[in-house]
């Protein structure tokens, strides 16, 4: 059973007709999501379906044409000014609220002149403001938890893909964001290093933390997931509990996904 969904209080994501276009081309059209406390919420979908972008938009990355993303409440890329004119958040406020969005990308973006431990305590210094010595110990602690403790003083150059990906989700982790955002962090490994990260991704819900994350692993996603999304052409076209999603059910762009997919 993944996480200890929390219903009974606000949504930590609440995401309200959510529109973005690039030029005349229309990729959200209309998203409605909320994410409860505790909730492993998977989102699948065909390339170009809306999904990474939908990710980038609560992480701020990329400001969206309408409607609202709330996060504990608080609307995260804009705001109303004196004269009640919406507004987008300046890059001080995006920054501080990007950071309770923790995110992990497809691509590992690790800073090739840190070692694993310092790329994990960027961020607790640079964001949280902590002292050296708690950096380095919440550090330390997240790279143990993901099966690192003895990489700490690695370079990237020497971690294998699946490390470095592991050094991600712990840096992402570290910083104790609200929600964790996980955007295909499988895609880019051989196939004998997924098994390790999604490993990880199990261990962090089965601990209770708030995660949204798009993926094609469809095996992980019924098996660590508490809901399922499927987005097509920018819309959900269908969600529920994963055991709902994907037994045969009437929704055709679905069936047709899934089978496409089983055979990859």
């Amino acid at each position: 059973m993944p996480g200890n969904p929390d219903t009974t209080g606000l949504p930590v994501v609440s995401i309200r007709g959510l529109e973005k276009s690039f030029g005349a081309l229309a990729v959200l059209r209309g998203i409605d999501l909320d994410v409860a406390r505790g909730d492993v919420v998977s989102i699948i979908g065909s390339s170009g379906s809306g999904k990474t972008t939908l990710l980038r938009c609560i992480n701020a990355l990329e400001t969206y044409d309408n409607g609202s993303i709330q996060l504990d409440g608080v609307e995260v890329q804009f705001r109303n000014d004196e004269a009640g004119r919406r507004q987008r958040r300046n890059e001080w406020e995006l920054a501080r609220l990007r950071a309770e969005t923790g995110m992990v990308f497809q691509l590992f973006y690790l800073f090739p002149h840190l070692t694993a431990l310092q790329n994990v305590m960027l961020g607790l210094r640079k964001v949280r403001k902590m002292e050296v010595a708690e950096a380095k110990s919440v550090a330390t602690d997240w790279l143990s938890r993901v099966g690192l403790a003895d990489k700490a003083g690695s370079l990237p150059s020497q971690l294998s893909g699946g490390q470095q990906q592991r050094v991600g989700i712990a840096r992402a982790a570290a910083m104790g964001p609200k929600v964790l955002l996980l955007d295909e962090i499988t895609s880019a490994l051989d196939p004998e290093l997924v098994g390790e990260v999604l490993a990880v991704v199990r261990k962090l819900a089965d601990d209770g933390m708030t995660m949204l994350m798009v993926t094609h692993e469809m095996a992980f996603a019924r098996e660590a997931s508490s809901r399922i999304i499927f987005i097509d052409a920018g819309r959900v076209a269908v969600e529920g509990a994963p055991g709902e999603v994907f037994r045969e059910q009437a929704n055709d762009r679905l069936r047709s996904f899934l089978a496409r997919v089983s055979h990859l």
